[in-house]
């Protein structure tokens, strides 16, 4: 008979313990921590003329744009994450328990796919952001291809998800802005 693995649970001070020494970012989720692989120079600039066009739009808004220096904690299931960016509208509400500038009132997150990445931002990922009571929209950019996503809390509390490829835009009504397609690819490597 093989004994049953033992598999290592960690909690959250373990994490916050591993983030206040490690140089890479991680994630927890569930017990688990995983390492938060870096971006290349495509992700980088994709994810940066987004933040610029939210940055924008917010005007004189009580809002700010955040980069991925900022960790999101999702209450409703545990997950502690660093979005590409974030917009916080209001004061920040600080988690507790976390390091200094973790956040828990986004009223938009941004993901930009990569390889690695893609299935968990269009799937689990989806479900996790809209359990923030917060959040008016969730920003997906395509690292495959000119494909822009948004995933936007109706007044009623439903979510509508809109894309837009090559020559079209796509809005966040919350903020008031409209990403387009042909702006944010406008130095991009992938094809039109």
């Amino acid at each position: 008979m093989i004994p049953a693995r033992r598999l290592h649970r960690y909690t959250y001070a373990d994490y916050v313990a591993l983030e206040l020494e490690s140089p890479t970012k991680h994630e927890f989720l569930d017990g688990e921590i995983y390492a938060m692989a870096g971006g290349t120079e495509e992700h980088s600039a994709l994810a940066a003329q987004v933040l610029r066009v939210l940055g924008n739009a917010i005007g004189g808004r009580p809002c700010r744009v955040h980069t991925s220096d900022l960790r999101i904690y999702v209450e409703s299931i545990g997950l502690a994450t660093f979005p590409d960016g974030a917009v916080i509208c209001g004061p920040l509400e600080q988690h507790a328990p976390s390091p200094k500038a973790t956040a828990l009132n986004p009223a938009v997150l941004l993901e930009v796919t990569s390889d690695g990445s893609e299935e968990y931002d269009r799937g689990d990922k989806v479900e996790y952001y809209r359990s923030i009571p917060t959040l008016n929209a969730y920003v997906i950019v395509s690292h495959r291809e000119r494909r822009i996503t948004v995933h936007a809390r109706q007044t009623d509390g439903s979510w509508t998800a809109r894309s837009a490829i090559t020559g079209g835009g796509v809005a966040i009504e919350s903020l008031g802005a409209v990403l387009l397609v042909d702006e944010i690819y406008r130095a991009s490597a992938i094809a039109p």
